[in-house]
């Protein structure tokens, strides 16, 4: 088996929650994208990540089903891994820095893949939703505080590769930001927490805490 970490991306404040991701630090011996996607299905995360270049942070991302140009929770935990200013993906080059116990990456809305963002009344009503059957990836979320920009949210990829719910998401966070055109604090899954701000010319920064987990 190809030795991987495990990352929890977008933690809670005490460090807890957080989204899963496997990292292949060597992804330069797994060159065939048959054999990555394979992998990646065994693995189960939501997504794996393949790095191709460490010093250059170029990486190839995969679900348990299909190869992604870009999304955030790999960045964000990648970048915290490889501790590198920029990381390259298909989709374009997504700008890196960590913040004290903050990782942001910096990408553009246009990069994520498509998502159907739904908004809710209260946040009771996001808490109290059923998994929705597969076929469309659907990001619900209601404010939690509008003045703050607090907002409670859920993700359900809709993929039907067993991943029901994602825990932390930030390219639809990324998305949100990008239509409400303001800072973002976002509570996700059980507890996760991603941070978001809106950049000159159209990019949006994304950030959170990420934990090794092994």
């Amino acid at each position: 088996m190809t030795d991987y970490d495990v990352l929890r991306v977008f933690c809670g404040a005490t460090a807890g929650y957080g989204n899963e991701l496997a990292v292949i630090r060597n992804g330069s011996t797994l060159p065939n994208r048959e054999d990555r996607q394979a992998l990646a299905a065994k693995l189960g995360f939501s997504e794996t990540v393949f790095v191709d270049d460490p010093e250059r942070g170029v990486i190839d991302i995969y679900t348990p089903t299909l190869r992604l140009p870009f999304a955030g929770h790999p960045c964000v935990g990648t970048a915290w891994l490889l501790d590198v200013p920029e990381l390259v993906t298909p989709a374009g080059t997504v700008g890196t820095r960590l913040d004290g116990e903050f990782t942001w990456i910096e990408a553009r809305p246009e990069w994520a893949p498509p998502r159907t963002l739904r908004q809710y009344a209260t946040a009771a009503e996001v808490e109290a939703l059923p998994v929705p059957p597969s076929g469309e990836w659907i990001y619900a979320w209601a404010w939690l505080d509008e003045a703050a920009g607090r907002v409670r949210a859920r993700a359900f990829p809709g993929r039907d590769d067993g991943i029901e719910e994602d825990e932390a998401t930030g390219a639809a966070a990324l998305l949100l930001t990008a239509r409400l055109d303001r800072a973002l604090n976002i509570t996700q899954g059980a507890g996760s927490q991603l941070l978001t701000a809106p950049q000159p010319g159209g990019w949006v920064e994304v950030g959170g805490r990420v934990v090794l987990e092994r």
